[in-house]
């Protein structure tokens, strides 16, 4: 069963531009409520999409370059990623259904 993994930025490239898969980053920070409310969401997703999708957390203090490079200016943000370029962003805390939409056409299936 798929886990929700955490990416820093010595992982990032390996674990994320590298993936064969699309992949879901949130970048979040550890002081941050919502954040810390929207992670049991993610684990739903990322068990739901396995094979199809991943999904990972980044904390912003220890992926602060990785935030960097993709403007990240408030958590927590949803990057979504195929074959390491961006095909959306999702500020704030959005809904499940939300994040899906976004990620829907990305897919594998």
């Amino acid at each position: 069963m798929a886990e929700l993994a955490t990416v820093t930025d010595a992982d990032f490239g390996e674990k994320v531009l590298k993936s064969g898969l699309p992949v879901l980053v949130d970048f979040y920070g550890n002081w941050c409520a919502p954040c810390l409310k929207m992670k049991p969401m993610l684990e739903e997703l990322a068990k739901e999409l396995e094979g199809r999708a991943i999904v990972v957390r980044a904390e912003i203090t220890e992926a602060p370059e990785s935030a960097g490079r993709y403007d990240i200016m408030s958590v927590p943000t949803l990057v979504v990623l195929v074959d390491g370029e961006v095909k959306g962003t999702l500020a704030g805390s959005p809904s499940k259904a939300g994040i899906l939409d976004a990620m829907g056409p990305y897919l594998r299936t």
